[in-house]
């Protein structure tokens, strides 16, 4: 099979490097963290090279493109830890593209293509953990719109959001729904959140809304294998500058006159870290190639590919912190801020538990496991 990726996606690649290296270093990073965890300037910077349509077909002002694309960007927006939430504006641009009626799409897919608009998907509840299928919100038809009642948590940037893509129950089935910043009875709480970046609870009361798809789970399901795909790739890209600066540490730090980097035992802690970022890139390399097929298959790979990226995040940040000893635990100093990302990540879209939890489950009687 053929791995190279075409001069397209490097260009796309080398554009995306680009801006983080210039645009989005660990000096305004901090700074952003420090204002409240979301920039809209650094959003419409993303937008204006053209990411935010990523998914958006051409015909909605979008590029048209697909996982791989998505892959590149998410690797290279990682390596910055990028604090803006990108991941959701892929979610929405696809759920929109794929589900949504035509009067919707070109009411918001151009929009959201531009940077002028920022959607996120609020679908997590208190109780619910990571089983998104559990779903207390409700929806009930007023004449030709909905109302919405419902709490979502841990919505990225929701104070900051434009619109929302809501899942609720109505006649004992999962549907999505548009619901607009502006609409009655919607309220927000934003918050902090560990990796610098923005959340917010988002409370829906009698509001009004306007319905996506009655096929809410399916849309729902599809939307979570996007962003687990999008997140695996980010959490390569953070791997992969986390391993970069704890070589060039150790290749710094010296003890007994000599730099750390000669010492056998060290030597060989950070080529177990490099074996866990190729296990890692290979498996978000498998879930994007996944992300386009049929149903079952798609979760299955996905599971399987988020338990081996949670096992990686955890080994390559937690052997990261300990090469560098005191100071890879300092707020000054960037690893610290790559560790908690990564912890992050590791408990974004289900855990690794989780995620082993699903792997098993999905396991045919043919896995010869149980024979």
């Amino acid at each position: 099979m053929d791995f190279d990726f075409t001069d397209e996606q490097e260009q796309l690649r080398d554009a995306v490097r680009k801006w983080v290296d210039k645009g989005y270093n660990f000096e305004r990073r901090r700074s952003i963290a420090k204002q409240g965890g979301f920039s809209r300037d650094a959003y419409a910077q993303l937008a204006e090279l053209g990411l935010a349509g990523l998914y958006i077909p051409e015909a909605n002002g979008g590029l048209g493109m697909g996982p791989v694309e998505g892959m590149v960007v998410m690797e290279e927006l990682g390596r910055g830890i990028v604090l803006e939430p990108f991941v959701q504006t892929l979610m929405a641009g696809a759920v929109l593209s794929g589900y949504a009626p035509q009067v919707l799409q070109s009411a918001w897919l151009p929009h959201i293509a531009s940077g002028d608009s920022l959607m996120m998907l609020a679908y997590q509840e208190r109780a619910a953990r990571y089983k998104f299928e559990n779903c207390e919100a409700k929806a009930t038809p007023a004449h030709d719109k909905w109302t919405l009642n419902a709490i979502k948590s841990m919505v990225p940037a929701g104070d900051h959001a434009d619109a929302f893509i809501v899942p609720a129950m109505t006649s004992g089935k999962m549907a999505l729904f548009l619901v607009e910043r502006t609409a009655t009875g919607l309220s927000t709480r934003g918050y902090g959140t560990q990796d610098g970046a923005r959340a917010a609870e988002v409370t829906f009361k009698d509001t009004p809304a306007t319905l996506v798809t009655l096929d809410g789970l399916t849309a729902l399901t599809h939307a979570i294998d996007i962003g687990i795909t999008a997140t695996c790739a980010e959490a390569v890209g953070v791997m992969d500058k986390t391993l970069a600066i704890t070589v060039e540490y150790l290749n710094t730090r010296k003890q007994f006159g000599v730099a750390i980097s000669s010492f056998q035992a060290l030597r060989h802690r950070v080529a177990d870290m490099k074996m866990q970022l190729e296990l890692a890139r290979s498996m978000s390399y498998y879930a994007s190639l996944k992300l386009n097929a049929p149903a079952l298959e798609r979760s299955a790979a996905m599971a399987r590919a988020k338990y081996q990226l949670g096992l990686s995040m955890r080994f390559v940040g937690q052997q990261a912190v300990q090469l560098h000893g005191g100071i890879g635990v300092t707020d000054e100093y960037i690893v610290s801020h790559y560790f908690k990302k990564l912890t992050q990540l590791e408990m974004t879209f289900g855990d690794t538990l989780h995620h082993l939890g699903e792997v098993s489950r999905q396991m045919q009687d043919t896995a010869g496991v149980f024979a």
